[in-house]
């Protein structure tokens, strides 16, 4: 497997500490910036009396209402079912429509689902209720959605050629679902529609009396050094070591430090950058958008999750791409990350 960018035996193991870390949400996140879950909500469309939401009148908002009755008849959160509303916002502005566009000129109703077999006949694709049903059966069996972006649950579930597209549709969205509920929702609010929760599950880790700890579960794949790249064709320094297994594995920071950077590269794809001091910093790649699970200034412990494995950017396959840099007269410099942490009493 291998990611942007012959080690050494494990050194002598020393005394393993297994401790129980929280990934706990920043201050800004648990600010009402990251929402997720709610217990399921009934809508009604009548009591609004005819009244409009934004650009919203009432055909749109009874579709609306339709989208959140299905979500409820599901028992899904009233986060999803905030979801099925932007989403059908990003899609066909509340209107069952029966025509599709260029991309999909097979596209029918508020979901603009396609008439490949795996939406229902035109009828269901046609049909409120039917349509979200389906759209909420797929979107059901998407594990980790409430740490996920809101438009990244619907890209997964819709595979819109722009995973962000939906983002835009969040906050219209929670004031529809608010208004159609007759008050204040618990699981939703205006501007956490662009913000990934922090999984604040217990992450079991083995941390060594260094205070380092394996990065994922996933196998060790790929080692540090000069390999020849199977898509690039050519021989280059592979500047960090693989691990495999799939994708949605747990990436964990591998010991304490601060989030010193996300961000995006069309290599790397979504990389988080922890800084532990001591001029030493770690790069974890290869996340999806959704997949990145920690924020800029943010406090992490050896085995805090940040996030799940990806295979965004240059990658053949879900994995995590793991690098560590030392600062070396005045410039960062990759070193082996096998060796680093074999050095430190880590088995990779």
């Amino acid at each position: 497997m291998w990611g942007a960018g012959t080690a050494a035996g494990a050194g002598a193991g020393l005394l393993l500490l297994v401790v129980v870390v929280l990934g706990g949400a920043s201050d800004d996140e648990e600010n009402n910036a990251c929402v997720t879950g709610g217990a399921p909500i009934s809508a009604d469309a009548a009591g609004l009396g005819g009244a409009q939401v934004g650009p919203y009148g009432p055909t749109q908002l009874a579709n609306a209402a339709a989208i959140i009755n299905a979500g409820r008849a599901m028992n899904l959160s009233a986060r999803d079912q905030t979801i099925g509303v932007m989403t059908a916002i990003g899609e066909s502005s509340l209107q069952v429509l029966d025509r599709g566009d260029a991309v999909g000129p097979d596209s029918r109703g508020l979901f603009q689902q396609r008439d490949n077999g795996a939406w229902g006949s035109y009828a269901d694709r046609m049909d409120p209720t039917t349509s979200a049903t389906n759209f909420f059966r797929k979107l059901a069996t998407l594990e980790g959605r409430d740490a996920m972006e809101p438009t990244i649950v619907a890209h997964r579930v819709q595979r819109n050629a722009n995973p962000h597209h939906y983002a835009r549709y969040w906050d219209v969205a929670v004031q529809i679902v608010t208004a159609l509920a007759g008050g204040q929702v618990e699981g939703i609010a205006v501007g956490a529609g662009t913000v990934p929760c922090t999984d604040t599950a217990p992450v079991t880790s083995p941390v060594t009396a260094t205070g380092w700890t394996r990065p994922t579960t996933g196998p060790f794949t790929s080692a540090y050094g000069m390999r020849f790249h199977p898509i690039y064709r050519q021989w280059r320094l592979h500047a960090g070591v693989d691990f495999g297994g799939g994708c949605d594995r747990p990436i964990l920071s591998a010991a304490a430090g601060v989030v010193a950077r996300t961000y995006f590269t069309s290599t790397g794809g979504h990389t988080v950058v922890v800084d532990h001091g001591g001029g030493t910093t770690t790069r974890y790649l290869h996340m999806e958008a959704g997949d990145v699970l920690a924020s800029v200034g943010q406090q992490v412990q050896a085995g805090t999750q940040i996030g799940r494995t990806g295979a965004a950017g240059t990658a053949t396959a879900c994995h995590l791409h793991f690098e560590v840099y030392q600062s070396a007269g005045g410039r960062d410099v990759s070193v082996d990350p096998r060796q680093f942490l074999a050095d430190r009493g880590v088995a990779v």
